[in-house]
């Protein structure tokens, strides 16, 4: 299922939503035209489970560099169906909820949600040399905070691999469907590397998707007003 649009009208310009769009696309341009070794430029600038947990245990071992991977990885894709996948996701669900915190308490909820992603990912799996890249669980949390803040709100969903039909979902059933798969694959992933057989960090979905859950109550949002019905946006 691919969300395309949802029934919440907002009162703000999503500046940041936009901006962190735009950011990612661009690191992603520069990957795959620019990125001499697009190999060095993964390992130094995605989070490696077993490198960041050596860094925390031996600082003094590893460059400064290591502890800001769980942010730079966000921005880092690997793959056209991985971008643009994760980019939908963000344009449909991340405006409403940048309207509900404001720009600045949306881009600092949004970076927490990924280093949360990351803590989540990093203790299931600690040793895993397997670089992590992508925003989804950065994303997950802006899903549990629209749970939260629009339960009711329908969102327009493409269902694969019937594309020309457009299902209205209650959000409450999409993203609880969705929540369920990750944490079901999540669990049966447990004893293998990060992944190991999709190339999927499920327990990163899962942590960004809980930290958005509970992070959005210490934001105190502004109170949504929703629309209900057909999605118009």
């Amino acid at each position: 299922m691919i969300p395309i649009g949802d029934s919440v009208r907002t009162r703000t310009f999503p500046y940041v939503n936009i901006a962190i769009i735009v950011a990612t696309f661009l690191v992603f341009f520069y990957e795959v035209g620019f990125a001499s070794n697009i190999d060095e430029f993964f390992y130094d600038w995605a989070v490696v489970p077993v490198e960041l947990t050596d860094y925390l245990d031996n600082p003094g071992d590893h460059s400064l560099r290591v502890l800001f991977t769980p942010i730079t990885a966000m921005f880092l894709h690997g793959g056209w169906f991985h971008i643009v996948g994760n980019m939908i996701f963000l344009w449909v669900f991340g405006d409403n909820v940048e309207d509900a915190l404001g720009h600045l308490g949306y881009l600092a909820f949004y970076c927490l949600c990924g280093i949360a992603a990351t803590a989540a990912q990093v203790w299931v799996d600690p040793n895993s040399a397997v670089p992590m890249v992508g925003a989804s669980g950065a994303i997950a949390g802006v899903l549990g905070a629209y749970l939260v803040l629009y339960p009711r709100a329908t969102i327009a969903t493409l269902i694969m691999p019937f594309f020309f039909w457009t299902a209205y979902v209650p959000a409450f059933l999409l993203i609880g469907f969705w929540f369920f798969i990750q944490l079901f694959n999540g669990v049966a992933s447990i004893g293998y590397a990060v992944g190991a057989s999709e190339g999927v960090a499920w327990w990163a979905h899962v942590g960004g998707f809980s930290a958005g859950f509970l992070l959005l109550w210490l934001f105190r949002p502004r109170r949504p007003s929703v629309g209900i019905g057909r999605p118009m946006s």
